[in-house]
């Protein structure tokens, strides 16, 4: 029977996938590529294909588990199959120098960022972007992880050369600009079907991870005594319709199919964007009070894509 295949390393975060799939009575299968085969002999079966394999498996100890994904992937094309976040989003999700270089050939803004290998190099990077402060992060990442804020050279030199350094799964650090906003929050736009669907403000005064899925939520167990805490992430309708456009073009043209987009604006106004993460994920309690659902409408884009098939066959 044809069905709906989740390629993913994280069951805690594609369980909130599969409820919806099992509401909406839809067949599913999940391939869990922590370890497997790719037989190259044989056909895959017939059905969608949605790759939700995230730039941060490594953390989880799947540390193959993107390189197995894009084997299976490119098997899946070869065979003709409808994949959704195929080849070419595995390839920006796994690294944020293909982001960045995508996003500028859309005439989408970054910040400014130069990448280095070897710890040399990484103070050699950051005197040639000559900016202060600025923040290192990993070319291959995910929720944040690894970024940090330097003020001077000779702070970021005493990290590297000290026993606090992490060293990036891919050898890839980034140094780039830090782009200060005059409020602490940055956006992230969901789209799914290559579509927006909703935009949410993540306030980032408490640091730089930003992951919107249940699993990385502190709770409220620090929050002063008889004070309602702020929400960290609120779905918020502000954004310029212009850079929804924009947006959905830059996903059409790199065959990304689901993705959150993450941008910031500087005090003068000015819009960088600096994330595309293709395993988007989506906060439950900023959903719930907007009556939003980024898995809900995921799970209907899979259903239908599925019934196309059928339609097709």
């Amino acid at each position: 029977m044809s069905k709906i295949y989740i390629i993913h390393e994280n069951d805690e975060w594609t369980v909130h996938l599969t409820k919806r799939l099992e509401e909406l009575n839809l067949p599913y299968e999940s391939w869990h590529l922590d370890k497997g085969i790719v037989d190259l002999t044989s056909e895959p079966p017939q059905g969608v294909f949605y790759n939700r394999m995230s730039a941060s498996s490594h953390t989880r100890g799947h540390r193959y588990a993107p390189e197995l994904a894009g084997g299976v992937l490119a098997w899946l094309e070869f065979h003709g199959r409808p994949v959704f976040n195929g080849t070419k989003a595995l390839n920006l999700e796994l690294s944020k120098i293909n982001q960045y270089t995508a996003l500028e050939a859309s005439g989408i803004k970054t910040p400014k960022t130069i990448a280095a290998v070897g710890a040399e190099q990484i103070i050699l990077a950051a005197q040639k972007l000559g900016k202060m402060p600025f923040i290192t992060k990993h070319n291959r990442a995910g929720k944040g992880l690894g970024v940090q804020l330097f003020q001077t050279i000779e702070a970021l030199e005493a990290y590297v050369n000290g026993p606090l350094f992490e060293e990036p799964v891919d050898g890839i650090t980034l140094i780039q600009e830090y782009i200060q906003s005059p409020e602490s929050y940055i956006t992230r736009a969901e789209f799914v079907g290559g579509k927006y669907v909703y935009a949410v403000r993540v306030d980032t005064s408490e640091g730089f991870e930003l992951c919107p899925a249940d699993s990385c939520q502190i709770g409220d167990a620090f929050c002063p005594v008889g004070e309602e805490p702020a929400m960290k992430f609120e779905i918020k309708e502000d954004i310029d319709a212009s850079w929804i456009e924009r947006y959905e073009s830059f996903l059409q043209v790199n065959k990304i199919d689901v993705a959150g987009i993450e941008f910031i604006r500087d005090a003068n106004g000015e819009v960088y964007t600096y994330d595309v993460n293709t395993n988007t994920n989506y906060n439950a309690d900023a959903e719930a009070k907007k009556q939003k659902y980024g898995m809900l409408e995921l799970a209907k884009f899979l259903g239908k894509a599925l019934e196309n098939t059928k339609v097709n066959a």
